[in-house]
């Protein structure tokens, strides 16, 4: 098992940093076949899940402060058209991180969440989506380099944060979302509506 193997190499494990995740095709929920709603679940949801079931007992054991951190997305609190299904799961994620904050709050363990706007990561092409190039938006969002993200991120868990906002279209869009959900959702859908035509 892969758990055996990397104790075996690193002895101790102090940090678990759930960071992998997949984006859907762009389309509606209703034209989205099950295998991709199972694909995206099974990765951004399960996976996270998993690690920290695998690692969690471990984490407990240390006699020093350990830590969790899993990215969820700024899809995970802002819907986002066309991609449903992945903000549900990542939106899964977050709630789902949450309890363990309240479960692990007496504990060695710190748990934050992690919620990243526009990153460089490639996702698209990482997540075998392909975007038709008619429908792509002419106007792209600014996106935060992967690396300034990773520090964001890394601070952030080092400071014990409970939330870790990464970005400033995620720190403007969560106060949005918050005062004018309705507002917000307009914004999106209007940034996205070339992508579901």
């Amino acid at each position: 098992m892969a758990e055996y193997k990397i104790l075996e190499e690193h002895k101790k494990i102090d940090g678990l940093l759930n960071i992998a995740g997949i984006i859907q095709p762009f389309t509606r929920l209703n034209e989205l076949p099950y295998e991709n709603i199972e694909r995206v679940m099974n990765i951004n949801y399960y996976g996270t899940i998993n690690m920290i079931k695998t690692f969690l007992p471990h984490l407990l054991e240390n006699k020093t402060t350990s830590y969790i951190g899993n990215v969820s997305s700024m899809g995970g609190f802002l819907p986002v058209p066309g991609q449903s299904v992945y903000g549900a799961s990542k939106a899964a994620v977050k709630l789902m991180t949450e309890g363990l904050y309240a479960e692990l709050k007496d504990t060695n363990v710190r748990v934050s969440i992690i919620l990243p706007g526009a990153v460089a990561t490639n996702i698209t092409a990482n997540s075998h989506v392909e975007i038709n190039l008619d429908k792509e938006p002419t106007k792209q969002p600014k996106t935060l380099s992967s690396i300034k993200a990773a520090e964001i991120i890394v601070d952030g868990i080092k400071k014990e944060k409970f939330r870790v906002l990464v970005g400033k279209d995620a720190k403007a869009m969560d106060i949005l979302y918050r005062l004018n959900p309705e507002k917000a959702i307009g914004m999106i859908t209007k940034a996205m509506k070339d992508l579901l035509k």
